[in-house]
């Protein structure tokens, strides 16, 4: 399999989301990079949540990511 991303920074982020209550708890487990082409992503997963999470994909905010670390 050939890497067909365009950058070597991933534009999402992948989130697993869980509730305790009202409260919404939001843990990073990975990345996504769409490819040159347009036509699918790489996505790499630091782990996968064996709870019930919601996976959620949300653009990085540049100036977010900027202040974390």
């Amino acid at each position: 399999m050939t890497n067909q991303t365009c950058s070597f920074r991933p534009t999402h982020r992948i989130h697993a989301v869980t509730k305790n209550g009202d409260k919404k708890i939001w843990r990073s487990i990975g990345a996504l990079w769409p490819h040159g082409d347009g036509k699918g992503f790489n996505h790499k997963l630091d782990c996968l949540p064996l709870n019930g999470a919601e996976i959620v994909i949300r653009q990085i905010d540049d100036e977010a990511e900027e202040g974390a670390g």
